[in-house]
């Protein structure tokens, strides 16, 4: 299949400026919500930490061991704030093991030992240390803190929690909304949505369907990894390849990092062409900041791109 932009060198200048200013339309209308809407949630959780340590009046290490899940927003009430990393190099080594443990993505202590809780007393030790005593005015007084009281502090620390994943929050939103955009395009074409439940393999879907977040078995001399797959698109049958359409979907708010993650492509392509050949089609489907830079590495490797404010440059891939 001919390239469709991966070759035009002559239209990147301006398809990267149009690409800018179709990310920055989206930020200033839709960021803000999204924001808002984690720190609502946010403050749900930081609520819930304020109730099992009694607004920070009683959290000791049984509360931290049968409550992991509040380890961030404890993170958050120190002055300054403490990241993760630093408060496990203040930990020191065992302690520290024990905080990326506790907020781990099952954050649950299935065996409490004279250890663990030894380690979990040293890094509630170093935040109370810390502690942000201007935000908490109740623990200076040693009384109960007001309604008033807790909901504004909450919100200060959900704040704080969500100024420090302010950039996954805007990433995760952009590539459902690219997925969205997708699935509506392909829908108007009469492309249906399957699970990766309901195929056996990429090149046994049904024409014509579709699936998201499909991991593709690939790799070279003997070793296989599991390659995930935003969007696994099969065209009509009559298309001149019987392999679908891999998409991935990238937005980027700023040129500085787009290019640190470049070879991840690169290697994504190699280990798919050496598994299902050079027939295999790998695309990207980019919004936002992609300087010359990027495209130019990404050409090189042979893969080709749609932009998201150019849709219909996808029906040049068969769809």
């Amino acid at each position: 299949m001919k390239p469709v932009n991966r070759t035009k060198t002559e239209l990147w200048k301006s398809d990267i400026q149009q690409s800018v200013d179709f990310f920055n339309q989206w930020f200033l209308n839709h960021a803000p919500l999204a924001f808002r809407e984690t720190r609502l949630s946010t403050t749900e959780h930081v609520q819930h930490a304020f109730e099992v340590t009694r607004h920070l009046s009683r959290w000791d290490a049984d509360v931290l061991m049968h409550h992991p899940e509040i380890l961030p927003t404890l993170r958050m009430v120190t002055c300054p704030p403490l990241a993760r990393d630093r408060l496990t190099g203040l930990a020191g080594l065992e302690a520290g093991k024990l905080v990326k443990k506790l907020e781990g993505k099952n954050p649950v202590i299935q065996r409490k030992t004279k250890d663990l809780s030894e380690y979990a007393a040293v890094i509630l030790g170093i935040i109370k240390r810390l502690i942000d005593h201007d935000i908490f005015p109740w623990l200076n007084e040693k009384r109960d803190c007001t309604s008033e009281e807790s909901y504004r502090a909450a919100t200060i620390i959900a704040d704080r929690l969500c100024s420090a994943v302010a950039n996954p929050i805007i990433r995760n939103s952009q590539e459902k909304r690219q997925l969205e955009t997708i699935q509506t395009w392909l829908e108007k074409r009469d492309y249906r949505l399957v699970t990766s439940q309901e195929i056996s393999g990429i090149d046994t879907m049904p024409e014509k369907s579709f699936c998201f977040r499909y991991n593709l078995s690939a790799g070279t001399g003997g070793h296989s990894v599991n390659i995930p797959i935003d969007v696994v698109v099969m065209r009509k049958k009559n298309q001149r390849t019987k392999h679908p359409l891999l998409i991935e979907a990238k937005s980027a708010g700023d040129f500085t990092n787009v290019n640190k993650r470049r070879k991840e492509e690169a290697q994504k392509i190699t280990q798919l062409r050496a598994t299902y050949g050079d027939e295999i089609q790998f695309i990207l489907f980019l919004c936002g900041y992609f300087d010359s830079g990027y495209l130019g590495y990404e050409a090189a490797e042979g893969i080709d791109w749609v932009w998201e404010h150019r849709l219909s440059d996808l029906e040049k891939f068969g769809l």
